[in-house]
């Protein structure tokens, strides 16, 4: 069995997620303690007590989401996980990318915390509310997905923006820009054979060149951060490819905030490169679910609770011993 731990992004968040895990265990109660001292704020208790329309703010729901999967993360290795030993590759969707990168050493957590407020600050900032949208296109593949958002663009007129901010999986691509231009590339997918176009309940257009002034934010954020070498190869979202060397990661995350997740390619290519198993490590199940739309051979897990920490540590650890 190879093993590649990925990180949750932005919509798997609910209240209440790693409040049992705190409760407990040190481990765990120790990062949410030390996110809290990074933002000099009680994010622990946004997280679970709420209320949701306040946690699903970009800029609470991304240090959040991060906090609860390196929690998890944690609880792992104090059940004998070593990601050195046992993980061949770590790769996060979106701000996920964050917490892979944290589970393998690259950024500190305190640091991770800051950078992830500051990003979903200028994320939500770069476009006025209401301008922007973002769009799931369902039975369409990235290539259509692209033909669709160049036609959304130009039905809307000069200036317009649309293009594809996430290839999820196969069937489910997610296109964003200009609110009219994402409205108008919908129906464009739906002509060319997509079997729905849903309008995302997002507060604003992620990952497309109206997110230039975060990028811009970013990468005076990240000059200020000093980003080590990461014990396992991370998958990046624009490229797909493996990244250990730090200044290239710096230069990633940058280019994330405006590129595409290309989470499709990532996987593929880590079930390519000989894994087996993915275990999906924090809040939701969402990335879990892909794994078998893209890699049929391989097999996605979720874990959150104790009980499903507890089981994927022995599997990890019992898997180890036979190799």
């Amino acid at each position: 069995m190879t093993i590649a731990f990925t990180f949750p992004g932005q919509g798997s968040q609910a209240v209440g997620m790693g409040k049992l895990l705190a409760e407990g265990s040190a481990e765990a109660k120790a990062v949410f303690a030390e996110v809290d001292a990074a933002l000099s704020e009680p994010l622990s208790r946004l997280i679970w007590d709420g209320p949701l329309e306040t946690l699903t703010l970009t800029e609470n729901a991304q240090p959040a989401l991060m906090t609860v999967s390196i929690a998890v993360f944690r609880l792992l290795q104090a059940r004998g996980v070593d990601l050195a030993r046992d993980v061949a590759f770590v790769a996060g969707h979106s701000l996920g990318e964050y917490s892979a990168l944290t589970a393998a050493g690259a950024l500190t957590l305190t640091d991770t915390a800051k950078l992830l407020r500051v990003r979903g600050k200028a994320m939500q900032a770069a476009v006025p509310v209401g301008e922007g949208a973002m769009a799931a296109l369902l039975g369409i593949d990235a290539e259509g997905a692209a033909k669709a958002a160049a036609e959304g663009a130009a039905a809307a007129g000069p200036g317009m923006i649309c293009q594809v901010a996430n290839d999820n999986d196969p069937g489910q691509v997610v296109i964003s820009g200009h609110k009219l231009a994402v409205e108008q590339a919908g129906e464009a997918a739906k002509a060319l054979g997509a079997k729905r176009a849903l309008m995302l309940n997002v507060s604003a257009p992620f990952h497309c060149a109206l997110m230039q002034p975060a990028a811009a934010a970013m990468l005076s954020a990240l000059a200020s951060i000093t980003i080590a070498r990461p014990i396992v190869p991370v998958y990046a979202n624009v490229t797909a490819g493996p990244v250990q060397d730090p200044a290239e990661i710096s230069r990633l995350l940058v280019a994330q905030v405006t590129g595409t997740v290309r989470w499709r390619q990532s996987i593929a290519a880590m079930a390519a490169a000989g894994v087996t198993t993915f275990y999906e490590v924090g809040a939701g199940k969402v990335l879990s679910g892909m794994v078998k739309r893209i890699a049929a051979s391989a097999e996605g897990k979720a874990m959150l609770t104790l009980d499903e920490i507890d089981v994927a540590a022995a599997g990890i650890v019992a898997a180890r011993q036979i190799t």
